[in-house]
């Protein structure tokens, strides 16, 4: 959960309490606003401070100090900025992070200003959009707490000349904050607490925004013929889900943009096991699909004008006398058979079905999976980027541009015929694995046989949606990856103008 930053904009004053922030570069000059604000004895002290503590005024670092006389704050907090280089390519989202987090659960004034800056709304909703992911914490389960971790919320006035326009803005940057905050709770649920049922549930409850939501019991989806599906799910005593949400924002009879989530809540391998050290991260197999809900909860929050579907296959993975086995031979909803090889691959069987159905019922624009599918793309790319597998030019140039925007990088792979053959069986149409080399490249050549001629694209996201790299704005376990990448997507190429 959020701990409950709140974010205010303003024209620049003098007046407040709590904290006060101001920038500097690498040649420690204030802007014109930061020095109205502290007057000559705060620019006097801000001088001399950063000469008694060697204070350089480098990126990503900080000064704190009592505020003199003649100021209205309890502290001075100056904020390192570094070169022009530096200041000319500022990230302001991680910016944002940075801030709140040297004013944890305090109540600070932020003047947005520094020598040649120009800064209008849109760049302080994403310093809000960064300070608010900064505050969020999952911490329900908590029954006592470490002093430090009883801070509460901050709340920040960001002060700068065109409030107006941030304050629009920011309605914006709230909404897509709120939608990274749902993904990472999902994410970061336990998976007795988050079954599928309850993964539904709270995927239903985007209808309190618009959002048109079906959910599909499994009689619907026996009676779809969803047989890779619920062939993964057929170990677990808790019973499958498939939610699909409708964001209707566009142009009436406009074909939607579809995007599909992977929702394993809890992955144990199924009867290819998988081994004991590191399986509790495998209530995190289902960042896909928390993606796919947050992300739907941002676009209805602020109103997009752009219809988009999406739809998420839920089902636990369990070893059980009921299980799927490897040799079993199973039917998809597209009439084509799998051979299993390995329980383990089991996501693939849950997006085939899923891809189909949406392709068939909503005939999409263009289709995009996320999921949290193979170990082999974080060996191929680590932690810090995904993996894009695309049968379309153009939506994988979008959806990198996307990721250069926001920070939530994609990094495209091939796809090419022997990836294909390498999934061929000797007894069915194909197999759920091509084995250990490619795995990730072979995953996708299963995915792809699913999506016909439809614009696609796989977005492997196993390195990011879990445990990855922690970052200015992302302290958590679940990162929430994915909603801000789509969210910028949408508004840049699906809107209607």
């Amino acid at each position: 959960m959020a701990d409950g930053i709140s974010i205010t904009f303003a024209p620049v004053g003098r007046a407040g309490g709590g904290d006060l922030v101001v920038f500097v570069g690498d040649d420690l000059a204030l802007g014109s606003a930061a020095r109205e604000v502290l007057g000559q004895a705060g620019t006097d002290l801000v001088a001399r401070a950063a000469a008694s503590e060697q204070f350089k005024g480098r990126a990503q670092t900080a000064l704190a100090l009592p505020a003199p006389a003649g100021v209205e704050a309890d502290r001075l907090v100056v904020i390192g900025l570094g070169s022009d280089k530096d200041r000319a390519k500022v990230e302001w989202p991680m910016l944002g992070g940075f801030t709140a987090g040297k004013v944890p659960g305090r109540q600070a004034r932020v003047v947005l200003d520094w020598p040649g800056a120009e800064i209008g709304g849109r760049e302080a909703a994403d310093f809000a959009l960064g300070a608010r992911l900064r505050g969020y914490a999952f911490d329900r389960y908590k029954t006592k707490k470490k002093n430090d971790e009883d801070k509460g919320g901050a709340a920040l006035t960001l002060m700068l000349a065109d409030h107006a326009a941030a304050e629009a803005a920011g309605k914006d940057s709230a909404a897509v904050a709120a939608g990274v905050v749902l993904a990472r709770d999902l994410v970061n649920e336990p998976p007795n607490v988050l079954y599928p049922a309850e993964f539904a549930r709270r995927a239903a409850e985007l209808t309190k925004l618009g959002v048109e939501v079906e959910v599909l019991e499994p009689a619907r989806l026996r009676e779809l013929g969803m047989g890779a599906l619920l062939a993964v799910a057929q170990g677990s005593a808790r019973e499958p889900r498939v939610a699909i949400m409708r964001w209707n924002g566009g142009r009436p009879g406009d074909a939607p943009l579809a995007l599909i989530g992977k929702g394993v809540v809890f992955d144990s391998g199924g009867v290819s096991i998988k081994s004991a050290g590191g399986m509790e991260d495998m209530k995190g197999d289902m960042g896909g699909a928390a993606a796919v809900v947050g992300t739907l909860h941002a676009l209805a929050s602020r109103k997009a004008k752009a219809n988009v579907v999406g739809a998420i296959g839920i089902v636990e993975n369990m070893p059980d006398g009921n299980s799927y086995r490897p040799s079993d031979i199973v039917t998809s909803m597209s009439g084509q058979t799998i051979e299993v090889i390995n329980t383990d691959a089991e996501g693939r069987l849950v997006l085939a079905d899923v891809l189909w159905h949406i392709q068939q019922a909503y005939k999409p624009k263009a289709m995009i999976d996320l999921a949290t599918l193979t170990g082999a793309i974080i060996v191929a790319l680590g932690q810090d980027i995904a993996g894009m597998f695309s049968n379309d030019d153009e939506l994988s140039g979008r959806l990198h541009a996307a990721g250069e925007a926001t920070g939530e990088k994609v990094w495209r792979m091939p796809l090419i015929p022997a990836y294909d053959k390498a999934i061929d069986s000797k007894f069915a149409d194909m197999k759920n694995t091509g084995g250990r080399h490619g795995g990730a490249a072979t995953a996708a050549a299963f995915l792809k046989r699913y999506v016909n001629d439809t614009p696609w694209a796989h977005l492997d996201i196993a390195g990011v949606a879990m445990s990855s790299t922690a970052s200015e704005i992302n302290k958590s376990w679940g990162a929430g990856w994915g909603v801000r990448l789509l969210d910028r997507l949408v508004r840049d190429h699906y809107e209607a103008r």
